[in-house]
């Protein structure tokens, strides 16, 4: 269906205006999402970022260890609520494109009900095992004292996460990209103000921490559910018939989401393990690039969650001919961003290890990071925005495929033989090669899928056949799908 196919298609009209990604420039759409998704972005790794280095500021290598061992725990967490908002913003951005305002408004709200239940679970789940979970990962004494403390606080807030990131895309569907980043970067901006004021003015320490990271999910929802309310009117009513039928789709599409999301954590907690028989000093390392991974490739983080809507409403519309081209704009932005990233890494290093006082170990594993291993974020990147195509697409198993072989296969036996022949530094330099491996396959499945999805002859996109069956079945559910 096409644009002028759909109904109330008429300039002023709200459907018309939602569906905004199915004309104009590819190019300027992704970049203006991931530009407004960085920011926001930036904001949260930025403080996240801080906070090591204010944790670094009280001279206990021990503490540093501890946020690094609790982060790799938070990420599995976050991980389930990222795959739930991805599915939320795919199938509200499919109704969107298709013209369909109330049964994007239905999903909207049965989207809500699916995070906050699932986040609900997680924590009961979880919440018992906290310290059996770090000691798994290889923390111990101080480090794993500290951690679990700071989780016993942060874990039960993933609700309040949850809801934060489902309405953070639920703007992205809607084309909101600036409202979209007001979410994140007001989280950002909360804990750059508490953080200071709990760890050192009120003198609790890693304590302080964990409790500014909960009251700024909170500032977090009431930004976001005033662009979805108030600006979108993106919520509608619902009952339990109509829930079931919207989670069907949602579903479809959240399952192998949240275990693809999930695969990441899981390849992070090995490389954890495995670099922690290495000493505090490899493990208070790999906690500072693990918090510059994200504030260094801060786009590529944004565009996989920005291109989704992208490739959704065009998919929507049966514009095929353009998912095509989000995906091969993507990877161009990908090669120039990253590159540049990687230069600046290599310049910027001895600032870097002035700045947290590494020293030995510590600031060898750093050094090494910002000399070789960041040129892998191109592949990084690759897999991101190839898992946001599937996922839209409806071929989200193949990202749960990529993101689990890249978590397994792309990271034990070369982690394992890194670890043991280079030791910390090697462990880091495997995790890399499966990233180069499996982002280069998967963004090459990708082209393959789009094509197979889309004729040749049908470039123009005036008569655009329907998606195979697998990207339909993802999204059946509720009158007027298509």
């Amino acid at each position: 269906m096409t644009q002028s196919q759909t109904p109330s298609s008429s300039p002023s009209s709200p459907s018309a205006r939602k569906a905004k990604f199915v004309e104009g420039s590819i190019l300027k759409h992704v970049i203006n999402m991931t530009a407004a998704g960085a920011v926001g972005l930036l904001a949260v790794f930025a403080v996240d970022f801080a906070n090591l280095f204010y944790i670094s500021l009280l001279g206990q290598t021990e503490l540093a260890a501890a946020i690094g061992y609790a982060s790799t725990i938070m990420f599995f967490n976050t991980s389930a609520s990222v795959g739930l908002m991805i599915a939320g913003s795919a199938v509200v951005a499919r109704a969107l494109g298709a013209g369909d305002r109330d049964l994007a408004r239905r999903r909207a709200s049965s989207a809500l009900a699916a995070v906050i239940l699932s986040m609900v679970l997680i924590v009961l789940l979880v919440f018992p095992f906290l310290s059996a979970l770090l000691s798994l990962i290889g923390a111990k004494g101080e480090a794993l004292d500290v951690g679990t403390g700071f989780l016993q606080i942060v874990v039960p807030s993933l609700p309040l996460l949850g809801i934060a990131m489902m309405l953070g895309g639920l703007l992205r569907a809607s084309g909101d990209a600036k409202r979209s980043m007001y979410v994140t970067l007001s989280g950002g901006l909360a804990s750059a103000i508490l953080d200071p004021i709990f760890i050192f003015g009120f003198d609790m320490g890693v304590t302080g921490a964990a409790i500014a990271s909960v009251l700024a999910r909170v500032v977090m929802i009431c930004v976001g559910l005033h662009g979805v309310l108030k600006v979108h009117n993106l919520l509608g009513a619902t009952n339990l018939s109509a829930i079931w039928d919207d989670w069907k789709a949602l579903f479809a599409i959240a399952i192998p989401a949240v275990l693809t999301n999930v695969a990441t954590p899981v390849g992070n907690a090995y490389v954890t393990a495995a670099v922690a028989p290495f000493g505090d000093d490899a493990v208070a390392g790999w906690a500072i690039v693990g918090r510059m991974i994200p504030l260094s490739y801060t786009a590529l983080f944004a565009l996989s969650g920005s291109v989704g809507p992208i490739f959704g409403q065009n998919l929507g519309a049966g514009l095929h001919h353009r998912v095509r081209e989000t995906l091969m704009e993507s990877m161009k932005f990908i090669l120039v961003y990253s590159i540049a990233v990687w230069l600046i890494l290599f310049l910027a290093q001895d600032w870097i290890l002035l700045m947290f006082g590494a020293e030995g170990k510590t600031a060898d594993f750093v050094a090494f990071f910002c000399n070789w291993i960041a040129a892998s974020g191109i592949f990084m990147g690759f897999l991101f925005v190839a898992n946001a195509a599937f996922n839209n697409l409806g071929y989200a198993t193949y990202s749960t495929v990529f993101n689990w072989g890249k978590a397994t296969v792309g990271t034990i036996p070369p982690v394992m033989l890194g670890a043991s022949l280079y030791g910390a530094k090697g462990a880091l330099a495997g995790q890399a090669i499966g990233a180069v491996i499996f982002g280069l396959a998967a963004v090459l499945t990708c082209f393959y899928v789009i094509k197979k999805a889309h004729k040749p002859d049908d470039a123009d996109g005036d008569d655009v056949p329907p998606l195979s069956k697998p990207a339909l079945s993802a999204f059946s559910s509720g009158k007027g799908n298509m």
